[in-house]
């Protein structure tokens, strides 16, 4: 006897086999099926609900999968050979109740179970992406959730073009620009969007000639135009989250508010010279809202001590770092993975290379996202921005 068949004989013999009709019953009392074949075997079907995690990595993904070592589980694989080695590993690793399906998934089909063919990664896809795959956070599931998102950026400028750039490198499968504005050539010292040659074009038409040359595959929903009360709901419409990187008042308190009245997470960036910081404003948050931009500011500091980047100037490489953190915070709340930065904000002193981090509270008399607060409506942004402060 050849030292395999000695090794499956050992395997059978103290390892539990069960047929697909039982592992279906045992399924629906709460066991969780895994699927350890390889992904081109698993994109010609597999059960609904099966964990997916392949042979080669189910011993480093498993754990965050199924973190409680005493719930059932059942491997599968084609024929009921590699599943009762990875019911061994599982085995070893801790868990205490685990079992191999005899036949695996062809006897699964042949008895008429139900079964999906799953969505996959074409090969490029997989190459492209294939540091996120090895990543049990993010996996194929995750970079499907990527590849489906709509992610709005507000403005094309400093913290826009680092922001885009990484969301299209991740994968973001569609990425709204909002811009009326042109390339300036003192744009280029932050904007790493645009180029030299580029000057004098509409920021939408080179955002997205930097963006496709990046990655095709990302879909870019240009909007030239200024964001205004009578199209905000319009451009963020079918969009999943908001990432601001506008540099005036106006245009941040009508983002917030749109965003509060729609419910979506408002990603919120900001640069002043060596400081820029970072949070998530997210009234309408399941189960744990946030606050919203007027629970922090209710009102505009006076024009005078809000001078813009271009009376004030700023590093240039800075909105690169605070834009990057935008991007961070856009991909978890797209997988759900982490702790957003909802109810925190964090602030980057560049000079002396510091972060610091402040606890943010919803105000509950806030008059757009307070308890049992109704919409009060769009403002005149710029009047309100301009009004001295009470």
């Amino acid at each position: 006897m050849k030292a395999k068949d000695r090794r499956l004989q050992e395997l059978k013999g103290r390892i539990p086999e069960v047929d697909p009709r039982e592992a279906a019953r045992r399924l629906a009392a709460g066991a969780v099926l895994v699927d350890v074949r390889e992904a081109d075997e698993i994109a010609q079907g597999s059960p609904p609900d099966a964990l997916r995690l392949g042979r080669g990595f189910l011993e480093l993904r498993i754990e965050e999968a199924v973190p409680d070592f005493g719930r059932p589980l059942i491997t599968m694989c084609a024929g009921g050979v590699r599943s009762l080695l990875a019911a061994d590993d599982l085995l070893r690793m801790g868990y205490r109740n685990v079992a191999s399906m005899v036949g695996g998934f062809n006897r699964w089909k042949n008895e008429g179970l139900p079964f999906e063919q799953p969505r996959s990664l074409d090969p490029h896809a997989r190459e492209r992406y294939a540091r996120h795959l090895a990543m049990p956070e993010v996996g194929e599931a995750g970079q499907m959730k990527l590849l489906d998102s709509k992610v709005l950026l507000i403005g094309a400028g400093g913290l826009g073009s680092p922001a885009a750039l990484y969301l299209a490198a991740a994968g973001v499968g569609t990425l709204g620009v909002v811009d009326h504005d042109v390339v300036d050539r003192s744009n280029l010292q932050r904007q790493i969007l645009h180029s030299d040659a580029r000057v004098g074009m509409g920021k939408v038409a080179s955002a997205r000639q930097a963006i496709e040359a990046l990655n095709p595959s990302v879909k870019v929903a240009g909007f030239e135009a200024r964001l205004s009360s009578a199209n905000v709901e319009e451009i963020f419409a079918g969009f999943d989250v908001v990432v601001d990187g506008s540099d005036n008042f106006p245009t941040r308190y009508l983002v917030n508010d749109a965003c509060v009245r729609l419910g979506l997470p408002c990603v919120h960036g900001s640069v002043y010279r060596f400081e820029g910081q970072v949070s998530v404003f997210w009234p309408g948050r399941p189960g744990r809202p946030g606050p919203c931009y007027r629970c922090l500011y209710p009102e505009p500091p006076p024009p005078d001590m809000a001078p813009s980047c271009a009376e004030a100037g700023v590093l240039g490489v800075l909105p690169g770092v605070v834009g990057l953190l935008e991007a961070v915070e856009a991909v978890k709340l797209i997988l759900s993975i982490g702790d957003p930065l909802v109810g925190r904000l964090l602030h980057y002193d560049a000079l002396h290379a510091r972060f610091s981090e402040y606890a943010l509270s919803r105000n509950a008399r806030c008059r757009y996202c307070g308890d049992g607060a109704e919409f009060p409506g769009y403002v005149d942004y710029e009047a309100f921005c301009a009004a001295p402060a009470a």
